[in-house]
C-alpha cells in the first residue's frame, strides 16, 4: 500500500462561515456534512466535521444520526463516521452514468500508462474543483487524491484550466468569486491571473505547488458538444517526478488527451470535425 505524502494541513472554514451556516436550511446543512464526510482522511470525528462545516457539534451530531438511519452515514471506530452504503451506491451510479466519464476513463488510463503519473478528471463546483475520476499508477508513494476530493479553484490545475477556457467575462466573475472565498493563496492574485492567461495560450495550466507542497500538476479543459467547458483532464506528481522538463514534455500530452475527450463528446457536424482534427494533430505531436 502506498505511503501518503505529507501535505499542507486543511484550512478552517473562511471567516464568517459560521454566520453563513446559521441561515442555511436543514437540507443544506445535511449536504455540508455529507460533503465534509467524503473528504480525504475518512473516517472523520465529530469535532473535525463541525470544524469543516462551520456547524455546531450538536447540530452535526443530530444530522449524522438522521443520515445514519437512512444509510447515508455509518459509524466507524473511535466514535468517528464514514460514508454509508446508500451514499456510496448513489455516487457509484452517478459516476457510471455520465457519457463524459465513459469517454474519460480510457484516456486517463492511457495518460497514466504513458507518463507513469496520476491522471485524473475534475469539474468546477462554485469556488472548488471536484475530482470525479482517478487513474493511479503503482508507486511507492501514493498521492492523496480520490473521487470526491475538493481543491480551491484558484489553487488547482483543473480549476486554472477551466478558468483559462471560459469566456473572459465569465472567467473574471468566477475568479473574483473564488478569490472572495478566502482560501490563502501561496502566490499573488496577479501571478494566478498571469498563469491563467498563459494557460489559455498554451492549452494547459500548471499548478506549481499551489495546492500542496512538493506536488506539481498539469490540466487542460474539456468541452462538450456545444463547446461548453465541462471539466479538465489533469496529471499530478511529486516535484521530482514532474520537474520542469516533465512539464514541457507532458503538457502537450494532457492537452491532447483533453481534446480527444472533447472530440468524443461531439456527436456530429463541423464543430466535431474541427475538434477531432485538432485532437489528432495534437495526439501525433504530444504522444
Amino acid at each position: 500500500m502506498g505511503k501518503p505524502v505529507n501535505s499542507r494541513p486543511k484550512e478552517q472554514p473562511p471567516a464568517g462561515r459560521a454566520v453563513e451556516q446559521s441561515v442555511m436550511g436543514p437540507v443544506d446543512k445535511a449536504m455540508e456534512v455529507l460533503s465534509a464526510l467524503v473528504e480525504t482522511g475518512a473516517p472523520h470525528r465529530l469535532a473535525d466535521l463541525a470544524r469543516r462545516t462551520g456547524l455546531t457539534k450538536p447540530t452535526v451530531h443530530r444530522l449524522l444520526r438522521g443520515l445514519a438511519g437512512s444509510g447515508f452515514v455509518e459509524p466507524a471506530e473511535g466514535g468517528s463516521y464514514r460514508a454509508g452504503p446508500r451514499l456510496l451506491g448513489l455516487a457509484a451510479a452517478a459516476l457510471d452514468s455520465g457519457p463524459a466519464l465513459r469517454r474519460i476513463r480510457p484516456v486517463l488510463a492511457e495518460l497514466r500508462t504513458r507518463t507513469g503519473l496520476l491522471a485524473h478528471y475534475a469539474v468546477r463546483d462554485g469556488d472548488a474543483a471536484v475530482c470525479l475520476e482517478v487513474s493511479e499508477p503503482a508507486r511507492e508513494y501514493a498521492l492523496e487524491l480520490r473521487p470526491g476530493s475538493r481543491a480551491p479553484l484558484l489553487l488547482s490545475a483543473p480549476g486554472l484550466a477551466v478558468l483559462a477556457a471560459l469566456p473572459p467575462a465569465e472567467a473574471e466573475e468566477a475568479f473574483s468569486a473564488a478569490e472572495a472565498a478566502g482560501h490563502p493563496l501561496p502566490v499573488s492574485a496577479a501571478d494566478l491571473r498571469d498563469e491563467i492567461t498563459a494557460a489559455a495560450e498554451r492549452g494547459y495550466a500548471v499548478d506549481d505547488q499551489y495546492e500542496q507542497e512538493d506536488h506539481r500538476a498539469l490540466a487542460s479543459a474539456v468541452r462538450d458538444a456545444e463547446g461548453r467547458v465541462v471539466g479538465a483532464v489533469a496529471l499530478t506528481g511529486l516535484v521530482f517526478t514532474l520537474d520542469r522538463a516533465g512539464v514541457e514534455l507532458y503538457g502537450p500530452m494532457v492537452r491532447a488527451a483533453a481534446r480527444a475527450v472533447s472530440a468524443g463528446l461531439v456527436s456530429d457536424g463541423r464543430p466535431g470535425l474541427t475538434v477531432a482534427r485538432e485532437a489528432v494533430r495534437d495526439l501525433g505531436a504530444g504522444l
